[in-house]
């Protein structure tokens, strides 16, 4: 973490040790989050949980509140390199931890995986205004890691795509 701070880097990103969260290290992954904080002060922090592989709700929103505990400044369901990247259904999770969090006013939410069309990308943009609030609907609280995503968004813009959704799935 120093090195990418030292080189110039303004955002980390951090994936949370989920597997001990899920084995019941809770402190050992906090220790790491703590760490990583503490290496990037001034540097916007995103915490990826790896949503699809976190085997419940409840880890789920453990592991967001821990992040946020830690001083996070964004969630971010995740890498985008698992089976099951961002889903509506955990996305709701995350950011009720964050509307229920006492920092949550200060805190992001980032969907990462699997969203490929405007209409996925609506319904994050939805859940953020009913969760957190219409005016959390900008750059500063929401974000998306939507490689695929460009191509329909130029699609829809030039009118030769409808934007339908490519969204799979439940938590």
């Amino acid at each position: 973490t120093r090195a990418i701070v030292d080189a110039g880097a303004d955002e980390v990103d951090l994936v949370l040790p989920w597997r001990g969260l899920q084995a019941g290290d809770a402190a050992g992954a906090r220790a790491v989050v703590d760490a990583v904080r503490a290496a990037c002060p001034g540097r916007t922090l995103k915490l990826i949980l790896e949503s699809g592989d976190l085997a419940t709700p409840a880890l789920l929103a453990q592991a967001s509140r821990l992040g946020l505990d830690a001083g996070v400044d964004f969630l971010k369901t995740s890498t985008g390199k698992t089976a099951t990247g961002a889903t509506p259904e955990a996305a709701r999770v995350m950011l009720q931890a964050i509307a229920a969090h006492p920092r949550g006013a200060a805190v992001g939410f980032k969907a990462s995986g699997g969203i490929r069309k405007v209409a996925d990308a609506a319904v994050y943009i939805q859940l953020v205004r009913e969760i957190l609030g219409a005016d959390a609907a900008n750059p500063q609280r929401l974000r998306f890691g939507a490689s695929g995503l460009l191509g329909d968004i130029e699609a829809v813009l030039a009118g030769t795509g409808p934007g339908n959704t490519s969204a799979a799935g439940t938590y």
